[in-house]
Parts: C-alpha cells; sequence; structure tokens
C-alpha cells in the first residue's frame, strides 16, 4: 500500500501537479538500512576515538560506503517503478527524465 510522503512534515510534496508517494513496505526497509548504517558509523567513529588500526577502519569506511550505495540503489529502483511509470500514465514523463537526468549527474561521479 502506497501513502502520501513529505519530507518536512507538512502536506505531501507535490512537484507540479504530482504527489510523491512511497510503497509503505518499501518505506520500511529503506528506513531499517539506513537505521543499521547509522549504528555502523557510530562504530567506525568509535573506531577511531580508540585508535583503531587504519586499514581496519578503512575497511568499515568501505562497508559503510557500499550499504549506502544499496539504499541508493532501492530508492532509485522505487522511483523508476513508482515515480517514473506514474509520470508516464499522468504524461509527464519527459519533465521526470529530465530531473532524474540532472539528479544522476549530481549523484554518480
Amino acid at each position: 500500500m502506497a501513502h502520501p510522503h513529505s519530507h518536512n512534515g507538512s502536506a505531501p510534496e507535490t512537484k507540479g501537479d504530482r504527489h510523491h508517494v512511497h510503497n509503505t513496505d518499501s518505506q520500511r526497509r529503506i528506513l531499517n538500512r539506513l537505521s543499521r548504517i547509522e549504528g555502523h558509523v557510530r562504530g567506525v567513529k568509535t573506531m577511531v576515538q580508540n585508535d583503531t588500526y587504519c586499514p581496519e577502519v578503512l575497511i568499515q569506511i568501505a562497508a559503510v560506503r557500499g550499504a549506502l550505495d544499496r539504499v541508493a540503489r532501492l530508492i532509485l529502483d522505487e522511483h523508476l517503478s513508482e515515480c517514473v511509470a506514474r509520470a508516464a500514465q499522468e504524461g509527464n514523463i519527459e519533465a521526470e527524465l529530465q530531473e532524474l537526468k540532472e539528479i544522476l549527474d549530481r549523484f554518480l561521479p
């Protein structure tokens, strides 16, 4: 089941006449992953505070980056299957694709 979602706690976000909607189960899975990543980052901070051997810290940082990349992929997959598909049905595909291209330019190196 999908529900309206706002990034700032107010009414559902709109861009033009589109509503930003997330699948409830997908959102829960993403938030759970982010919580685990948050804990992992705290662990890396503790490693630095405890003067842990640098290569071990770097390995943990690489793990956090990988986990963030996987979350980003989940969000992108949902965006493509939900938001872009909805824009195509509503006749807003060109604007949606342009926005996606701009985001990917900022996201990808």
